[in-house]
């Protein structure tokens, strides 16, 4: 974690995702080997439902959510639940529901079959509120700019309507 503060949020929400009932299958403690700074092992929880914060909340530590679902309605619902929307992975064997659960999932930038390779050419940012506006790729070049048009007559007569 970047900071003392940032380390206990992330481990309260690992409290807090085990008093809700989740099960902490693996992680949640600093490792051993690393007795100073702020550390914590990648942390998995299971047996997590919806309505928990865990579920609910960006947490942006080493911790990991997994939810059943039955069908592919139930999933994407659940994925656009949030007030969040920067990022999803669909991780699938059929190409072809991929291409067809993509357009329906609201956030920025989704994988298919691996999870958070970007490319700086390429816009980033998310839906809702999360990720707000765009980054890299010239669209994160634009939001810097402010553009002007300017025309210029180099002929010392006047042209045009005004003429």
């Amino acid at each position: 974690m970047v900071s003392a503060e940032h380390y206990e949020k992330v481990k309260n929400y690992i409290k807090v995702g085990v008093d809700e009932g989740a099960t902490l299958l693996c992680g949640g403690r600093r490792p051993a080997h690393l007795p100073h700074g702020y550390f914590l092992e990648p942390t998995v929880f299971i047996n997590t439902n919806h309505n928990m914060r865990i579920m609910r909340e960006e947490i942006f530590g080493p911790v990991v959510c997994i939810q059943k679902f039955t069908t592919e309605e139930e999933a994407i619902m659940l994925a656009n639940d949030s007030v969040y929307g920067l990022a999803g992975g669909i991780f699938t064997s059929n190409i072809t529901r991929a291409h067809r659960v993509l357009p329906q999932l609201k956030c920025g930038i989704l994988w298919v079959n691996y999870y958070h390779p970007t490319f700086n050419e390429q816009p980033w940012g998310g839906y809702k509120q999360s990720g707000t506006g765009r980054e890299l790729g010239m669209q994160g070049i634009e939001a810097y700019l402010e553009t002007k048009q300017v025309n210029i007559n180099t002929d010392s007569n006047p042209v045009g309507w005004y003429s």
